[in-house]
């Protein structure tokens, strides 16, 4: 298991339309004994508008880790994703599809999209506590992440 401190702020992207989701995901994230920064996309355009500096987000940081739901306004998740993962400077970034669906299409299609791994928010609070809090551990404590490209 990777123990060393993580050299910098974690930055997280969370792209969430639900308020609650996006709420439960932010505390659950900040209870943990890391150093994180989560930044929060309402939509598909946002979150790539995020990811690109563009507009309001031109001092954007590059996030170590995107939590990605696939029901967003605008533009979906799987299109988000499918732009994250053709674009050479962000397609290393690892990107956790975190979504009420439970349709085996959803989850088939995330993975030919290239998503890192597909987590299903569980509707119990205390779940998706826990779940929030296993994807931090998992890719802050297990995993070894690429520096910026």
């Amino acid at each position: 298991m990777n123990t060393k401190p993580f050299p910098k702020p974690i930055e997280i992207l969370l792209v969430e339309d639900n308020p609650a989701d996006a709420l439960i995901a932010r505390e659950a994230l900040s209870e943990a004994k890391l150093i994180n920064t989560i930044h929060l996309a309402e939509d598909g355009v946002e979150a790539l508008e995020f990811l690109h500096r563009q507009g309001k987000f031109a001092a954007a940081p590059r996030p170590d880790l995107i939590l990605l739901d696939l029901n967003l306004p605008r533009k979906n998740g799987r299109e988000v994703l499918a732009e994250i993962k053709e674009d050479e400077q962000l397609k290393s970034i690892p990107v956790v599809v975190l979504t009420t669906s439970s349709a085996e299409e959803d989850v088939l299609q995330s993975y030919k999209l290239h998503a890192n791994c597909y987590v299903i928010k569980p509707v119990e609070f205390d779940r998706f506590v826990k779940a929030i809090q296993s994807i931090r551990h998992f890719w802050f404590s297990v995993v070894t992440l690429p520096a910026e490209a």
